[in-house]
């Protein structure tokens, strides 16, 4: 089913799009050649495709969850300038 002009001009007006004449009927074109060829996909007979979620057949390469050793808070806030109960103290940039 071809677009009309007016179905052009309703789909610009929902995008927000403004355009004049020459360029109505060249937008008229490509939607419909866009719309034919979805249509050309729909009709592919798609029964016994199973989804993917990549056309690849990719593995994630992960490391193992276990636990590790804990962060030493105390020796890693040795080079800080100031701390108070564990927290870095920074000069204040708001007023």
């Amino acid at each position: 089913m071809p677009l009309s002009q007016a179905d052009v001009r309703h789909i610009a007006t929902l995008s927000r799009l403004e355009f004049d004449q020459d360029q109505l009927a060249d937008f008229q074109g490509k939607l419909d050649r866009i719309i034919t060829f979805v249509d050309q996909l729909t009709a592919v007979d798609m029964g016994g495709v199973e989804p993917m979620a990549h056309p690849l057949d990719l593995t994630q390469r992960l490391r193992a969850d276990e636990p590790d050793s804990a962060i030493d808070r105390d020796r890693i806030q040795e080079n800080a300038r100031e701390t108070t109960d564990g927290y870095y103290r920074v000069p204040k940039v708001i007023e």
